[in-house]
């Protein structure tokens, strides 16, 4: 049998054992100092970067691909104008962003989850500001903790995962309303249109204001510059 479906079955049946409290208590009380220590670290490293704009994107997405490219070039001309670069430290989209901010002088901040397949860290972060995560929620809140924007490439589950919470967040005024940028308009525009049509409209779940929560464009210069004018309307600047 497959080891991944032994672990998946392991998991499942462990979850239906009657454990006594002593054996919960230890346990918990050790996810609960490894999650603080996690939290700690993170705040403690990423708590002297300075502004940066997270991006987010498909770790499956190759070198040669244009999005790889958009990417890259995206983080290039941000870190030209004073801004670091935030990813989940993989390869794809992740690995571009870093990329295009390190080729180009600017921090370069990868935030790596330990995974089955063993996600390894790309090679384009600076070493001081690789930090790797075993908990997906505490990783989540460095990315948006220490962002002041938000660029969203094609992707997956994980990408839809860390775009849905900016902007819950954002929606629910538990961060400030940084720009999120969708970049690619042929990727996302079916979903832009069940969000307004099936989710907003037909069933009222959202309000359609709360589309405007996010711009779409489809060049590098269009997604940077939806973050240079959010910021010049507070006459705020990165600091160089």
């Amino acid at each position: 049998m497959n080891p991944a479906v032994i672990e998946d079955e392991a998991r499942i049946r462990e979850a239906f054992e009657n454990r006594d409290w002593a054996e919960i208590k230890s346990a918990d009380s050790w996810v609960v100092f490894k999650v603080m220590a996690e939290f700690v670290e993170g705040f403690d490293r990423m708590a002297k970067i300075g502004p940066c704009v997270s991006i987010f994107g498909s770790a499956r997405t190759l070198p040669d691909h244009p999005h790889y490219k958009l990417a890259e070039e995206i983080a290039g001309k941000l870190v030209k104008l004073g801004y670091g670069v935030i990813t989940g430290g993989g390869p794809g989209i992740m690995e571009a962003g870093n990329k295009g901010a390190k080729e180009n002088g600017g921090k370069s901040v990868g935030l790596n989850i330990k995974l089955p397949f063993e996600q390894q860290p790309n090679i384009y972060i600076d070493h001081d500001k690789s930090i790797n995560f075993d908990f997906f929620f505490v990783r989540k809140v460095m990315f948006v903790k220490y962002a002041q924007g938000f660029i969203a490439l094609p992707g997956g589950f994980g990408t839809m995962d860390e775009l849905f919470e900016s902007l819950t967040l954002i929606q629910t005024q538990k961060i400030g309303r940084f720009p999120i940028v969708l970049v690619g308009r042929e990727y996302w525009s079916g979903l832009i249109d069940w969000l307004r049509n099936v989710m907003g409209e037909e069933n009222g779940y959202i309000k359609l204001n709360d589309l405007n929560l996010f711009s779409v464009v489809d060049t590098a210069d269009e997604a940077v510059g939806v973050i240079e004018k959010f910021y010049s309307r507070y006459m705020l600047k990165p600091n160089f």
